[in-house]
């Protein structure tokens, strides 16, 4: 049985929270880590409120430090539901932070959360269609395809049982690297 389509605003998820000097590095910026966690944490509600069901994460795509974040600053995270499979959900996921005495604001990163639904007995099941109401969203729509795609390429030109190291080597020449294989 098919389930339901729902809105891209339906789950969409903003959270805010000052940075303490406890979620700091040794650097005395926030914790990358400590980053990751929230974000995690924000695909999953993102994610378990688009489906209704307990979401696991699947893969985290590229997460650039764009910009660090200082102690003391408010952090901003959004999260929206960019693509939908049959059991995965590609959310997407901004985060912002902010001087709350200057109110000046930074993006610090961005990233795209594969999560999949479990239903209770710990099996992926199926997740709810969703409706794109603008061009902004159709666009993620279609990146998150493109993503995927890229992926599935990648992994099939690389980790077929064909693959021969003879087709890449000038792809290697110019690099930082030193190839010192033993004989086969």
């Amino acid at each position: 049985m098919d389930k339901k389509f729902k809105t891209v605003d339906s789950s969409r998820i903003s959270i805010s929270q000052l940075m303490q000097p406890s979620h700091s590095n040794f650097g005395g910026k926030i914790h990358g880590g400590y980053v990751l966690s929230l974000m995690d944490e924000i695909a999953f509600a993102c994610a378990s409120k688009h489906s209704e069901t307990y979401c696991v994460t699947a893969s985290v795509n590229t997460v650039d430090f764009l910009n660090p974040i200082e102690v003391g600053e408010l952090v901003t995270m959004k999260a929206s539901v960019n693509y939908v499979g049959r059991t995965s959900m590609v959310i997407g996921i901004r985060v912002v932070s902010e001087n709350i005495r200057t109110g000046e604001t930074k993006h610090c990163n961005s990233s795209y959360f594969t999560m999949v639904a479990k239903d209770d007995d710990g099996n992926t099941t199926q997740v709810p269609g969703l409706i794109l109401n603008d061009k902004i969203e159709v666009k993620r729509f279609l990146k998150s395809l493109k993503r995927i795609k890229n992926h599935y390429a990648r992994q099939k030109e690389f980790d077929h049982e064909d693959f021969s190291l003879e087709n890449y080597i000038e792809d290697l020449e110019g690099h930082r690297v030193k190839i010192e294989l033993p004989d086969c």
